[in-house]
């Protein structure tokens, strides 16, 4: 049963926009939360003397929660009222924020994050499903943009924000800043979320279950190809990645069940989505894309810190033209999605990678200057590009959803964003801890190989909308 209307939802009702604000802040704060951590580890190391595997933990656990609860949290959102869903996930979020801000070891503040991880993903496939549900036409396409807006810049401002905070904060107690940052503004998000987003119609019986075998498969299915990948430091044996081809197994039987729980009841994820071709090769995109672009902050912030010796400060402020170009472009880049469609993502996609292909020359040898500096306009450019494609890519990927299964699509679809990151984050990461090791510790090199193989992957993307473009021709003739 779909969440009804708001009253006075005809175009340019102010309460829609209002709610899909509260639904913006909660998805920065959630999402922030992925890269603000990696500059605090120094000090979290110092003040709580973590071991390499806590430190991993901390990072990557709440990567892992984050991706194990999305669909089902999206299916929940579909079935029983997307405003309790994001309510009670705020709520968790910023009591588990608290939590990690008060850890006093290094088990409790793992076990915060990812408690923590598995909030955010509750919450995040409720705002998508909200826009889908609020929004029609180009209103949807400008809601997704400053959706896609929020996602470029949470992604990448979380280093600058968090490195400003160990500076104001002090290396001792700054760590515990970036935790706490969460509190006010997530008791706002749950209050302004109660009374803005719209209710479930009361009386009406929800006929949906949650399918719980389904739940059980994907989440184990998620785990197993998850895990190997998000500890792939600290994990040595190289059987973990036996666990690949387990958790691909696990999600085929995954897809069986759900073909035949589908004759009966309402499933977790209809398949028939798949059956879209503008949902299909939208998640392909969206999972290739992220795994090239998350990896280039994760091997960006190595160089920077542990490599050149800047501070986690300067390392954020190098980051910033990339988040701020991706927020100008995805705001332009949802009032234009209906216009142009595909080729506009293909146009982004191929701007990302000569934006990282100009880094790549800028750094060529030993750079002379300062790197923030040099990296700059590239970054801007390649953040461009990137605001060219979260944004249109997710509004046509949802274009065709039903609203009653909005939530579920958008989770499947997070869920391969987070897949990717993973994915491409080790495969990048390899590559750059290997080439270091091998050309004796030359750390611009390392940085040069990683990202010609970030954006390779991305390459790989624009393979993608270029089919999706082809076949759209070929339709039309």
């Amino acid at each position: 049963m779909p969440d009804r209307q708001p009253a006075g939802s005809e175009p340019g009702d102010i309460r829609r926009w209002q709610a899909l604000g509260v639904g913006l802040v909660a998805t920065f704060m959630t999402l922030l939360d992925v890269s603000i951590v990696n500059v605090a580890v120094p000090s979290m190391d110092e003040a709580l003397g973590a071991s390499p595997s806590d430190l991993q933990w901390v990072l990557s656990g709440y990567a892992l929660t984050f991706g194990l609860v999305l669909v089902s949290a999206g299916r929940l959102g579909d079935a029983r009222g997307r405003r309790t869903a994001f309510v009670v996930g705020v709520a968790l979020f910023t009591l588990t924020s608290a939590l990690a801000g008060l850890a006093r070891s290094p088990g409790w503040l793992v076990a915060a994050r990812l408690m923590q991880g598995a909030a955010a993903g509750l919450v995040n496939p409720q705002v998508t499903g909200l826009v889908q549900q609020l929004f029609r036409g180009s209103e949807r396409g400008r809601a997704f943009g400053l959706l896609g807006a929020t996602i470029g810049v949470s992604t990448a401002v979380g280093p600058l924000l968090g490195g400003l905070l160990i500076h104001l904060g002090g290396a001792e107690h700054g760590w515990r800043w970036v935790f706490f940052v969460n509190v006010p503004v997530g008791v706002v998000a749950v209050v302004l979320g109660w009374r803005l987003l719209p209710a479930r119609p009361a009386g009406q019986p929800d006929r949906h279950r949650l399918d719980p075998v389904g739940v059980l498969l994907l989440g184990a299915g998620v785990l197993l190809l998850l895990l190997p990948l998000v500890q792939r430091e600290q994990w040595h044996s190289p059987w973990k990645w036996a666990l690949i081809p387990a958790g691909l197994l696990v999600l085929v039987a995954f897809g069986l069940w759900e073909r035949r729980y589908a004759r009966q009841q309402t499933p977790l994820f209809d398949l028939r989505l798949f059956t879209l071709r503008s949902y299909t090769l939208g998640a392909v995109i969206a999972l290739v894309y992220f795994g090239g672009f998350t990896a280039i902050f994760f091997v960006f912030t190595l160089y920077l810190q542990n490599g050149l010796g800047y501070s986690a400060l300067v390392a954020g402020l190098a980051i910033t033209p990339f988040a701020l170009g991706s927020a100008l472009a995805s705001a332009l880049g949802g009032r234009l999605v209906n216009r142009f469609g595909r080729p506009l993502v293909g146009i982004g996609l191929l701007v990302v990678v000569v934006g990282l292909a100009a880094v790549v020359l800028v750094l060529r040898g030993s750079p002379a200057g300062s790197v923030p500096l040099l990296t700059a306009v590239p970054l801007l450019l390649a953040g461009l590009g990137s605001g060219l494609v979260i944004t249109p890519n997710q509004t046509l990927t949802l274009a065709q959803v039903p609203v009653p299964q909005a939530g579920s699509a958008a989770g499947m679809l997070q869920t391969g964003q987070r897949i990717g990151s993973a994915a491409g984050i080790a495969a990048v990461g390899s590559l750059f801890f290997s080439s270091l090791a091998s050309s004796g510790g030359q750390w611009s090199a390392a940085f040069r190989h990683s990202l010609l193989l970030a954006g390779g992957i991305i390459a790989l993307a624009l393979v993608a909308a270029v089919v999706d473009i082809v076949l759209n021709l070929d339709r039309r003739r």
